[in-house]
């Protein structure tokens, strides 16, 4: 099926193509372009419908509701004939926010193999969005992509959020789940927010009038490219790795007097002096002969900020950013018996550079593992000042919304699963009217009333620290905890599945899973289930101590694992804070500390990795981070 016919035929967006899921028991919307005055009929599943094309171009028509079922065929006829094959009905999502709803499952086979071996499910489809954004106006169409079926080898390109989501779903319910994926890694909720939302936030909707000028952004674009490539070259040439006779990837390269440090770890905290450029490692191994003449697998970690990987002198694979995780596939003819010469040059753009600790850093080959942490030799190539910044316009006030949201308003939905907030920690009290603002924003374009909206709080993230202190991730989730009051909503915790050393946690089946709980109360008439962990409502002093009060206890308070509830932290009046005992009576929490003898405030898992917390319900689900005090 072609729905991209040429100019004056009928023509279909490009979400209505071949294996659309349509959103059961409520009006479908089909609409496309043709000539002006063109008459446009629609059949599908018995039903028809018919309209007449505008002098724009554009016809719309609706078709009655329909119960879940499929596959169907969609017959378009007007001065062409169009069929879109492989049609099911069921539920429509749309998977929004940043990087960890981007994510797909290939980032995390190596967690999730047996679920991607299983995923043979052609109820469960997934349509993917490229990052494309647009500051002059709402698009009428979404970038080029396609529906496709869980199958083992489609589903490494599905959100695996949203996937596992949609999996619980799927066998709760056994309703076909199309999965709407629009989604970009570092937004901000701006670029989500239309030009009329934009109105209550004046400062952006001031950037949303300046980069609408595109000889101004094309302009910024190309000098900023141009000085980013003016510092890579100088620091290719400047490089010493490659200036001698022999460079230094070369496996008889004398590398005898190089310094060694121990991996992973930071260079500057091994005494290299502070400053960017390009540091080289280097690493002698002795492989067995059992692990070659087989496929391997060359982990290492996470590295700050792009490496080049060498082994035996050749070129094994590059990665440009810090974020993916290492993950080099090794032909089998690479690895030789005995002595093997591992060479990694790594480019750090700006702030710390090195390899990110507490992740794998192995070499894996035919069932065995060699553990490349420890000592490395390592030579400065080059020295630098930091890179030139670079100005992400995708994350520019509403470039997202039009391009990427404006052109999916037809296409009724079911609800909305998001997951984003990474990229407003440094200025949560917008965030508190800015997240808000986006889910009436969203309700009043698709104009399908108050849908489903469900988010996932801020996951743990950074070190762990041992006393109470401030934190931007905790005024985030504080942020999107307050959202809850918006109607429709509900809010999956994520404080226990995160990782210190990773913005982008691998654990994604339990976040889709407790978002499928939420989906089974809020979107499903599921009044019974146990969706929420507990939910903080109201304190009460009594004498040195503060009794607070929980909803969503399920059946029950406890603390996860067993032992003493930790993470709890009181202050007076001067807000000092410091840990507090905490004991569960019923449905309530009694919180106190000798030496707080006037108790004002309790927080709860409040800082940027809330590591230990451990107040839940017996259902196993999270209480949220919570203040008293606002």
């Amino acid at each position: 099926m072609s729905s991209q016919a040429v100019f004056g035929q009928v023509r279909l967006p490009r979400l209505i193509s071949d294996g659309m899921v349509l959103q059961r028991d409520i009006p479908i919307n089909v609409w496309g372009w043709a000539k002006a005055g063109e008459t446009v009929g629609v059949t599908l599943n018995g039903k028809t419908g018919k309209a007449q094309t505008g002098s724009d171009g554009k016809w719309k028509l609706q078709l009655p509701a329909m119960k879940a079922g499929g596959p169907y065929q969609l017959t378009v006829q007007g001065s062409n004939q169009l069929k879109v094959n492989d049609i099911l009905i069921g539920d429509v999502w749309v998977c929004s926010g940043q990087s960890n709803m981007v994510l797909p499952m290939e980032r995390v086979k190596e967690r999730y193999p047996n679920e991607i071996a299983q995923a043979k499910n052609p109820a469960i489809r997934h349509f993917f969005l490229p990052t494309r954004y647009n500051f002059q106006q709402p698009q009428d169409d979404v970038p080029p992509g396609r529906w496709e079926a869980a199958t083992p080898q489609n589903v490494l390109r599905f959100s695996a959020v949203g996937y596992f989501f949609a999996r619980d779903l799927y066998e709760k319910y056994r309703v076909p789940i199309g999965l709407i994926n629009a989604s970009v890694g570092g937004s901000p909720a701006e670029a989500w927010l239309s030009e009329d939302a934009l109105k209550r936030f004046p400062n952006h909707l001031a950037t949303a009038e300046k980069v609408k000028d595109s000889a101004y952004v094309a302009g910024v674009q190309q000098s900023e490219k141009t000085a980013i490539g003016l510092w890579y070259n100088n620091l290719r040439k400047n490089d010493k790795g490659w200036q001698g006779e022999k460079n230094w990837t070369d496996p008889t390269y004398d590398a005898s007097d190089w310094p060694t440090m121990q991996l992973p770890g930071f260079w500057e905290d091994a005494g290299v002096p502070k400053g960017n450029g390009v540091v080289w490692f280097r690493k002698e191994i002795e492989v067995p002969a059992e692990m070659t003449n087989k496929p391997a697998k060359l982990f290492l970690g996470r590295i700050v900020d792009s490496d080049s990987v060498f082994i035996n002198g050749t070129f094994a694979g590059s990665i440009g950013y810090q974020y993916p995780p290492r993950r080099y596939e090794l032909p089998a003819n690479l690895l030789k018996t005995g002595k093997n010469t591992l060479v990694v040059r790594v480019i750090n753009t700006a702030e710390k550079g090195g390899f990110i600790p507490d992740k794998p850093y192995q070499l894996v080959a035919n069932g065995q593992m060699i553990d490349l942490k420890g000592s490395w030799q390592y030579q400065v190539g080059a020295v630098s000042g930091p890179m030139p910044g670079t100005t992400f316009f995708q994350y520019k006030p509403e470039g997202l919304f039009n391009a990427l949201i404006a052109p999916l308003l037809n296409y009724a939905i079911k609800g909305v699963i998001w997951y984003q907030g990474e990229a407003n920690t440094e200025n949560a009290s917008e965030y508190r009217r800015s997240f808000p603002a986006l889910i009436a924003d969203w309700r009043n374009h698709w104009q399908q009333g108050q849908f489903p909206f469900l988010f996932v709080q801020l996951a743990n993230y950074l070190p762990a620290k041992n006393q109470p202190s401030e934190s931007q991730w905790a005024e985030l989730r504080d942020a999107q905890f307050k959202t809850l009051s918006v109607p429709k909503t509900a809010m999956v915790v994520a404080t226990d599945v995160g990782e210190w050393n990773d913005i982008h946690p691998l654990n994604k089946e339990t976040v889709g899973k407790r978002l499928a709980l939420a989906a089974e109360h809020l979107a499903y008439g599921g009044k019974t289930v146990v969706y929420s962990g507990p939910v903080y409502q109201s304190m009460k002093r009594e004498g040195s101590k503060i009794r607070l009060t929980f909803s969503q206890t399920g059946s029950g308070l406890v603390a996860k694992g067993g032992g003493a509830l930790k993470h709890f932290a009181i202050a007076g009046a001067d807000h000092r804070f410091v840990w507090a005992s905490a004991k569960i009576e019923g449905n309530q929490v009694v919180v106190w500390n000798d030496q707080v003898p006037n108790p004002v405030t309790v927080r709860y898992a409040w800082a940027d990795n809330p590591e230990g917390a451990n107040l839940s319900n017996r259902e196993g689900l999270p209480a949220s981070p919570f203040t008293t005090s606002h």
